[in-house]
């Protein structure tokens, strides 16, 4: 089972739904902002990649934060803003029976499907 966490108007997110689906992939899909977003979710993630990896520095959200904040963030920073503000999570985050993969790449997809 994968469970794919993200946001429900992610595009990203709804592309990686829609394959999982034309791949006949058993899944299911947790919105972190609607479903809510945990401190040991984030725990878990970060236990397998890094805060960097998760950390979305792409999107809104982020360019919206205070210029100091952005330039001292560090792993313990970089939590606390994701568990304020699940936008600034990379997405899609995948779960696939306990390893964790970001993102939704040529490699993640294979690792999903093998």
């Amino acid at each position: 089972m994968i469970v794919i966490h993200g946001l429900k108007n992610c595009d990203t997110c709804k592309k990686a739904r829609k394959w999982a689906e034309q791949e006949g992939l058993e899944h299911s899909f947790h919105d972190v902002r609607a479903d809510g977003l945990t401190a040991e979710m984030i725990d878990k993630w970060l236990g397998q990649v890094s805060w960097e990896l998760l950390l979305n520095r792409r999107g809104t959200t982020w360019r919206g934060l205070d210029e100091a904040v952005k330039a001292s963030v560090d792993a313990s920073q970089a939590r606390d803003l994701m568990l304020e503000h699940p936008a600034l999570i990379k997405r899609p985050v995948f779960d696939h029976d306990g390893t964790v993969s970001v993102g939704f790449t040529d490699a993640v997809k294979q690792g999903l499907k093998g």
